[in-house]
């Protein structure tokens, strides 16, 4: 699994790969779509912006998974919109502010099975912990 060093300087090389490219490089890994998202630090009260993918998407609603690499804490940026959920996203056709909602029960399985049958590295995430890996979906603010 990787430490939580490894993920955020992942991270940071991603997001320098886009700003040097100028925005045309990096939207997409592993053939998903990439988004930036930006919560607020439950904490800090400060915005973070991290780099996701997203593996499932329904018109303007998107979903990510708070996989951590299938460590056993859940990231930091999942607790900061799971107490506060108005997150704004960016996609390389722009930004928004969305609600983020985190699934349960059986939308959560539904989407779990849908997102892990075309993207097995979800599942192996998951063999890898004892946390239920939650799936997040971003739905725009009406």
């Amino acid at each position: 699994m990787p430490s939580n060093f490894v993920l955020k300087t992942a991270n940071q090389i991603h997001k320098t790969l886009m700003t040097v490219s100028g925005g045309r490089l990096g939207w997409s890994v592993a053939n998903m779509p990439v988004v930036e998202l930006t919560t607020t630090g439950r904490k800090s009260g400060q915005r973070r912006s991290t780099l996701l993918t997203t593996p499932w998407s329904d018109g303007d609603t998107m979903a990510i998974v708070a996989s951590a690499g299938g460590n056993d804490q859940h990231p930091a940026w999942y607790l900061n919109l799971r107490d506060d959920p108005s997150v704004t996203v960016r996609t390389e056709s722009g930004t928004r502010e969305m609600t983020a909602r985190v699934t349960e029960g059986d939308e959560r399985a539904d989407l779990w099975e849908q997102i892990t049958s075309t993207y097995r590295n979800y599942a192996d995430y998951q063999s890898k912990t004892d946390r239920e890996i939650p799936v997040v979906l971003l739905e725009p603010v009406e």
